[in-house]
């Protein structure tokens, strides 16, 4: 069957029945865990109630996967500090805005009298800087390897262009090291992945397959939509029913195996690794962030105006690292919708569209209270 429209990626009967052959396909006694790295994922799973149509047995467990709740507090700190100290305009996405920093927020700074921006994009700000050539403007990059080409496209066009009071503080991440991080950790059991689908369609399939080789754990990158969801948990059970282990690629609508070759050369033109890059929840990690290279150093921010290199504990209150490595639920923590909501958030997790705390909190009111009883 060819889907053509949004609706059908909806279908009730088509979820019952997909639903029906995921019960057909687990072994009685046997508890599964998958991991659903995307927060986009995660969304969906409470937005349509996928988890309620599941066995007992197959548990869904939530991933690093969500860019604006993996930054630390010491990277908002620094970069609250590049707004107040400098005379310069800076941008920023809108859900970062409200990220947490050691004592505020941006909006927050914004408030306290720094010119403080939200932009839809990193040509929103190149724009601004065109159109106000007397301030320096900065753009607070951030996401994994799916915002990464547009910000490198985007100083590939300032440099083009001239525009020499532009620049980036670049806190792009990568997905492949905060997993191997994860199996790597002794406390998280997992039988499988669902692959993230926005940053596959950058990186493709390919770079996930360390995980079935090395780690024994099949992966399905998978579409957003409730049949994509549904579909991947049934193709990773049909592998693990095999005794197979491998990369599948559920959304081949929209990622190709190999990935998109142009956005990959953009990137590699424009970034380079960092030796190494704090994480919300899982410390330091080797290679797991990108930089302006060499050739585009005079549009690094960091190099243009320096940053303090802010370190932060995360407030004791907050669980937000147990929750980005699957550790525990969101209702675990102790915060959860009380202290901490979306309008006063503690943590990362309840600030960003994508994060598993808010997608709880404005979806799983009825689950948590079900699980709790």
């Amino acid at each position: 069957m060819t889907m053509r429209y949004m609706d059908e990626f909806r279908d009730a009967e088509l979820g019952r029945a997909l639903a029906g052959k995921i019960l057909g396909a687990v072994e009685p006694g046997r508890h599964y865990k998958v991991m659903e790295v995307c927060g986009g994922h995660t969304h969906s799973i409470y937005k349509y109630g996928i988890d309620d149509l599941l066995p007992e047995n197959v548990e869904l467990v939530h991933g690093p996967g969500c860019p604006v709740c993996v930054i630390p507090m010491g990277r908002v700190d620094d970069g609250i500090a590049l707004a107040t100290e400098n005379d310069i305009i800076f941008t920023c996405f809108g859900d970062m805005m409200r990220v947490p920093g050691s004592e505020k927020t941006l909006t927050e700074a914004k408030a306290d009298g720094a010119d403080i921006r939200m932009v839809y994009s990193p040509l929103d700000a190149l724009r601004l800087a065109k159109q106000q050539p007397d301030r320096e403007v900065v753009f607070f990059a951030i996401g994994f390897e799916t915002t990464a080409p547009s910000t490198a496209l985007t100083l590939r066009r300032a440099r083009a262009e001239g525009v020499t009071n532009f620049s980036c503080m670049c806190n792009h991440v990568t997905i492949v090291p905060p997993l191997r991080a994860l199996l790597d950790s002794p406390d998280l059991r997992l039988d499988g992945f669902i692959g993230p689908g926005h940053v596959s369609t950058v990186v493709g399939c390919r770079p996930f397959e360390f995980i079935p080789e090395d780690y024994g754990k099949p992966v399905v990158v998978a579409g957003f939509e409730p049949l994509d969801i549904l579909h991947a948990i049934r193709m990773i059970l049909a592998q693990l029913s095999d005794g197979r282990c491998e990369v599948e690629n559920q959304y081949s609508r929209v990622v190709p195996y190999e990935g998109n070759p142009a956005a990959l050369k953009v990137m590699s033109e424009v970034f380079e690794l960092r030796p190494h890059f704090e994480w919300r929840g899982l410390g330091f990690i080797s290679q797991s962030a990108l930089k302006l290279s060499d050739a585009y150093a005079e549009l690094d921010a960091e190099q243009r105006f320096g940053v303090p290199g802010v370190r932060v504990a995360d407030p004791k209150a907050c669980q937000c690292g147990e929750v980005l490595k699957g550790v525990i639920k969101p209702y675990e923590c102790k915060v959860f919708g009380t202290a901490c909501t979306p309008e006063h958030a503690i943590g990362t997790c309840m600030v960003s569209p994508e994060g598993a705390c808010a997608a709880y909190y404005n979806y799983g009111r009825f689950a948590r209270e079900k699980e709790l009883v």
